[in-house]
């Protein structure tokens, strides 16, 4: 029999610590504590619980939890010494079954993580989809982990060790994740479409209207007409896939959701799919419950967001707020392969794109749900962000001035080094922007043309990229930068170039669709927390003509994203389906009041 809430709920203090025990290897304290929280709302609030209870413990109690877990394919497990959980898992992913050869390279990375960081090393073999990693996977993040910072790998460690415990509490619970686990499914497969050149190398790159990326629309399409019942599916004059569950009454207006398909170079499965697959799952269980809404939801898959092929970023859900650049149309890309030429190809009708412009007044708004594409959430231990506001953001292309000489003949004092000017710049936009809290800022490009190990530089060209939650944020910062670059260079006998290259205004969330979201993640027994998002999201055009509101999911591996690693759990991406659902619920109250 599975155990349920009501039970762990009004259970004596014995019993329930009964109930609980294996979650978190021979530490039966972490389950006591956050026993004093009950009752728990959800299976989703037991896991937070006690997530929390190892957060809040002092270091030493952190370094036993880890130290109790035993080594991957070590000792205990060739004496038969593991828990049952333990042995459950190494079995799962193989590792009782290594050969000669595999068992001798982990029982070295054994060796090596225990000399460099004092404890065992720590994985949740079971995964992200919790049917288990293969020994390949474990191999290569054991081999990647060995040179992670030790502070840092003990939070990996106890990451790892709270995911072993939430597919153990799963478990013991009954609990299976199934839309998590089928959006999970639907995002691997459409991985499976890369571009060439990349697809032989494993990599994931689908940029605007090759045929890997048409090969991903004609999937999607398939999946909306086929497996989710929605009513009208079409592919749009620029490439956006746009399904429509008709409303219970004819005339209502629509909830519009979606995110993009197409992805950067060798970047993650997640980052803006998850965003389409989500509300693929809201409407597939509507459809299946007969059920209709008193307003319809149009997910779209927007074609084109990152501005990989061609230089025209949010080309998808800009058509559709009637900001499609026709001069666009003549930019070639890396082949001389011009954009008219590619829709042509893909059949798609040039003319029709000015049709696609919505009508504000036939929708309720906007909603994004996204993979946080940062380490925030992971490093809280929650699984779900509600965002505040998209940053507003300005680029600068720049280059610093001033004169190459000899290094070895210059004295320090009479040196006007370009490159040290910019890099003085760097620190302070770092003390700047950390001022604010929720301000960034980044030189990402910095080069010295020419440059010679024994030359002072005299040129360095570098950009300048800055963000912040609200636009008058966003501009004092901008201020306050350009005038430290002035004054820099004019200490040290420069002078430089300055093109601002981007301008994007922020996009605040609207209060009232906040709100919904907030209520949905508490529905769920989550902390609500609250974020603002640092980067760009379709949701920043759609919310020029629509209200609007993202939802977060947090993202494993520290929450990296724009790469291979990107990734997040079936646990957590049903838990934004649940929200997703709540949303719609509440929506339908509020229709129908």
């Amino acid at each position: 029999m599975s155990l349920t809430l009501e039970q762990l709920n009004t259970a004596g203090a014995a019993d329930a610590l009964q109930l609980l025990d294996g979650l978190y290897e021979h530490s039966p304290w972490i389950a006591e504590q956050a026993l004093a929280q009950r009752p728990f709302r959800s299976l989703a609030h037991l896991k937070h619980a006690l997530a929390q209870v190892v957060r809040t413990a002092e270091l030493d109690a952190k370094l036993a939890l880890i130290r109790a877990h035993p080594e991957l394919a070590g000792k205990a497990m060739v004496a038969q010494n593991l828990t049952a959980e333990s042995t459950n898992e190494q079995n799962k992913a193989g590792l009782t079954q290594c050969s000669p050869q595999e068992f001798e390279r982990i029982q070295q990375f054994n060796t090596a993580y225990n000399e460099r960081f004092g404890f065992p090393f720590i994985l949740a073999v079971r995964g992200p989809r919790g049917a288990g990693l293969s020994k390949k996977e474990i191999i290569d993040t054991f081999a990647r982990r060995l040179d992670n910072h030790p502070d840092f790998e003990v939070a990996e460690a106890l990451r790892n060790i709270h995911r072993i415990a939430e597919i153990r509490l799963n478990d013991k619970f009954g609990y299976v994740p199934e839309l998590g686990n089928l959006t999970w499914d639907a995002l691997e497969e459409l991985a499976k479409y890369s571009d060439p050149g990349f697809a032989e190398k494993g990599q994931l790159t689908v940029t605007y209207l090759t045929d890997a990326h048409r090969a991903c629309a004609e999937r999607i399409e398939f999946w909306m007409k086929n497996s989710c019942g929605f009513d009208e599916v079409t592919i749009d004059a620029v490439g956006n896939v746009v399904g429509r569950y008709h409303p219970a009454t004819p005339g209502a207006r629509y909830l519009m959701t979606g995110s993009h398909y197409d992805t950067v170079r060798n970047g993650g499965k997640y980052d803006g799919r998850l965003g389409i697959f989500v509300p693929m799952a809201c409407v597939r269980e509507l459809h299946r419950a007969s059920k209709r809404l008193p307003f319809g939801i149009e997910v779209i898959a927007f074609a084109e967001e990152e501005g990989q092929r061609y230089k025209a970023t949010f080309l998808g859900s800009g058509a559709l707020i009637g900001h499609f650049n026709p001069a666009w149309l003549d930019q070639k890309d890396a082949d001389g392969i011009t954009m008219r030429a590619a829709m042509e190809h893909a059949g798609l009708c040039i003319d029709d794109i000015a049709k696609l412009q919505r009508d504000a007044a036939q929708y309720l708004g906007f909603v994004e749900v996204h993979i946080e594409q940062g380490p925030v959430l992971n490093e809280l231990d929650l699984p779900l962000g509600v965002v505040t506001s998209i940053n507003g953001g300005v680029r600068f292309i720049a280059e610093m001035i001033g004169t190459a000489s000899h290094a070895g003949t210059t004295p320090m004092d009479r040196r006007r080094d370009a490159a040290v000017a910019v890099a003085e710049l760097a620190l302070y936009i770092e003390q700047r922007a950390a001022k604010d809290g929720d301000s960034v800022g980044t030189i990402g490009l910095l080069n010295v043309p020419g440059g010679s190990i024994n030359v002072v530089p005299g040129r360095c060209q570098f950009s300048l990229d800055l963000r912040a939650p609200t636009d008058p944020q966003r501009d004092a910062l901008v201020s306050d930068v350009l005038d430290e670059l002035a004054r820099i260079a004019q200490r040290r006998g420069l002078r430089y170039t300055l093109e601002e290259s981007m301008r994007a205004a922020a996009a605040p969330s609207a209060p009232a669709w906040q709100h919904h979201w907030e209520r949905a993640v508490d529905t769920l027994g989550v902390p609500v927390f609250r974020m603002p998002s640092g980067a760009g999201h379709d949701a920043m055009k759609l919310h020029e003509i629509l209200p609007q509101a993202m939802l977060f999911v947090r993202g494993q591996n520290s929450g990296i994203s724009h790469n291979p690693l990107e990734s997040t759990t079936n646990n957590d991406i049903q838990l934004a389906v649940d929200a997703f659902t709540q949303l719609l619920h509440q929506l339908a109250e509020e229709q129908q009041a």
